[in-house]
């Protein structure tokens, strides 16, 4: 019989449209969560101002936005079972009730029809004369907020409202009314039918919605955790096994430091040696010119140029390069690169420990040894350990450089695409014809390695027929590299699909495709011999547009019938 905001019994509770039952107090006291006005005509607008207010509240139990009415909470229902429990628990607390009758017993029940509280022996007695259908729970009596002591006991059918006899005398006079225990039933049914037809399933339907929902909480939240030690699981053997390839990393590392070190080591005492050996000799020789008479350089000469030319032959001129590997570029550590499992885990990072040997680098690629003025050429550079093996990774320092031998001021600009995997794709565009200089430069030192193409069979845009090339690439000995640039030959004909369309029919006209036509024309012609059977140039018979034209040597090797014999150039 408590109020949830204030925390003490009702004081006049009032019913929200939520159905929630607050004092009428607390309702007045709530916060607006908002206000709206209607708009009433305008002659009526001084005075539908106030009856047009709506004012909106949360209700503090669900949250519910509900409207209050215009009168304000006075014009909510009261919540008269709410006044029964104040009143019951106020008798618990103040002694019982006396009965109306006897006066000496204690009330227990309660005579609806006669509106008197009675003890047991009193109800007992009564019962007879009220047919037991008078007998209520003990309660208070509900009355009229305009004539206070009158009970309720009257319904307006047409106010819908419970009235009491002082009502029915002045306000309701023509109105029709009837006992409320003659209405109860109808209106109850109502609210049965309510209940028990539609918002009694409904209720099942949700408390097994409800269930279901919650149900599914408690498996998320299992799965949830078992997903959560999964993962913890997880990276904790991911932790582990990168740990423990980071730890074989480490040792491999310090197994290359230990073979690097006496590979040093072992040249670092051989090129002492080497100069201990040269600068003894020299010393020699040297004091054996400037000090020595000539009888005695003449008895030591043989054995002086013996031990001279026996050092020069041996070489001693390493280049700093390949004698003291730059460390940046022979070990080093590439995080992206895959690097098998450990554990069942699959983990990255490797150690590069090849060494780039300039003399193993191979070039590969035609636009190396010829070219085509205006036209586009690519070859490729590819670096090379000292094993021969192609490195798997790029950055290496690399300069090409393209002159023109006969004429100054002329090169070619170069584009050096680095591919990351140890291939460096070069492309040039010459814009004038001759011969040329290629210059290819990885760490400042020149590459002496071009790859030899295998003969090639290539097709040449004409008759379906092949020619054989080959490519024999034995003087190209190293950088700097000979490249030839041709003069680009234009097309001086006209792309057409035969001569006797693009002539307009004349005789005369000729073709350099192999077609012929009967009538005494000289060029092709659709469908006749030798028609290519598709779009081709009138000077050369080639069928690609955008080409070069085909020299006067290919065309001299088209036999009448338009047979392409097999050269070899």
């Amino acid at each position: 019989a408590a109020c949830s905001v204030c925390k003490r019994l009702y004081r006049d509770p009032k019913i929200l449209p939520c159905l929630h039952t607050f004092c009428s107090d607390c309702i007045g006291q709530l916060e607006p969560f908002s206000v709206s006005r209607g708009n009433g005509s305008c002659g009526e607008a001084v005075k539908t101002s106030r009856q047009s207010v709506t004012t909106t509240v949360l209700c503090p139990e669900c949250d519910s936005e509900v409207d209050l009415p215009q009168q304000g909470p006075a014009g909510l229902s009261t919540d008269h079972l709410a006044l029964d429990e104040v009143f019951l628990e106020t008798l618990v607390t103040n002694g019982p009730l006396g009965c109306d009758l006897c006066g000496e017993g204690g009330a227990e029940s309660r005579c609806e029809v006669c509106s008197v509280n009675l003890c047991e022996f009193c109800c007992q007695a009564h019962r007879p004369v009220e047919d037991l259908k008078a007998r209520g729970r003990l309660g208070r009596p509900i009355l009229c907020s305009l004539h206070p002591g009158q009970e309720l006991r009257l319904f307006c059918h047409l106010c819908d409202l419970p009235v009491c006899l002082d009502c029915v005398a002045t306000l309701h006079r023509d109105h029709h009314c009837c006992p409320t225990h003659d209405v109860i039933d109808h209106h109850g049914d109502r609210i049965r039918d309510l209940v028990s037809t539609r918002l009694r399933p409904r209720l099942e339907q949700m408390e097994e919605v409800l269930q279901k929902v919650e149900t599914s909480q408690e498996n998320l939240k299992v799965r949830v955790e078992a997903t959560a030690n999964e993962i913890r699981a997880f990276a904790r053997g991911y932790a582990s096994a990168v740990e423990a390839h980071c730890l074989s990393l480490l040792r491999r590392l310090e197994e290359l430091q230990v073979q690097r070190r006496n590979v040093l080591h072992l040249q670092s005492v051989q090129l002492q040696q080497g100069l201990l050996d040269v600068r003894g000799s020299v010393a020699f020789a040297e004091r054996l010119l400037s000090c020595g008479s000539d009888a005695e350089i003449l008895s030591a000469k043989g054995v002086t140029l013996r031990r001279l030319a026996s050092l020069a032959e041996r070489g001693y001129n390493p280049c700093p390069a390949a004698v003291a590997p730059d460390d940046s570029s022979s070990i080093c550590f590439l995080p992206r690169e895959p690097a098998g499992e450990v554990e069942g885990y699959p983990v990255v990072g490797v150690i590069n420990w090849r060494m780039l040997d300039v003399s193993r680098c191979t070039i590969e690629g035609e636009g190396l040894r010829r070219g085509s003025e205006g036209q586009p050429g690519r070859f490729s550079l590819v670096c090379r350990d000292s094993a021969g093996e192609q490195m798997a990774r790029g950055g290496e320092q690399v300069l090409v450089s393209i002159v023109h031998k006969e004429k100054k001021n002329c090169a070619v600009e170069t584009v050096v695409v680095d591919n990351a995997d140890g291939t460096y794709s070069v492309s040039y565009k010459p814009e004038e014809p001759g011969p040329y200089s290629v210059w290819v430069c990885v760490k400042a030192q020149h590459v002496k390695v071009l790859r030899a193409a295998p003969k090639q069979r290539i097709q040449v845009d004409r008759c379906w027929t092949h020619l054989e090339l080959t490519a024999p690439l034995s003087s190209l000995r190293g950088s700097p590299f000979p490249l030839n640039v041709k003069e680009f030959r234009h097309h001086g004909g006209t792309f057409h699909c035969c001569s006797f369309c693009s002539s307009g029919g004349a005789k005369e006209a000729l073709c350099g495709c192999a077609g012929t036509m009967s009538g005494g024309f000289k060029g092709c012609g659709h469908g006749h011999k030798g028609h290519p059977g598709k779009p081709h140039w009138s000077c050369c018979g080639s069928t690609t547009e955008k080409s070069e034209c085909l020299p006067l040597s290919v065309l001299a090797a088209v036999s009448p019938r338009g047979h392409l014999r097999t050269v070899e150039l």
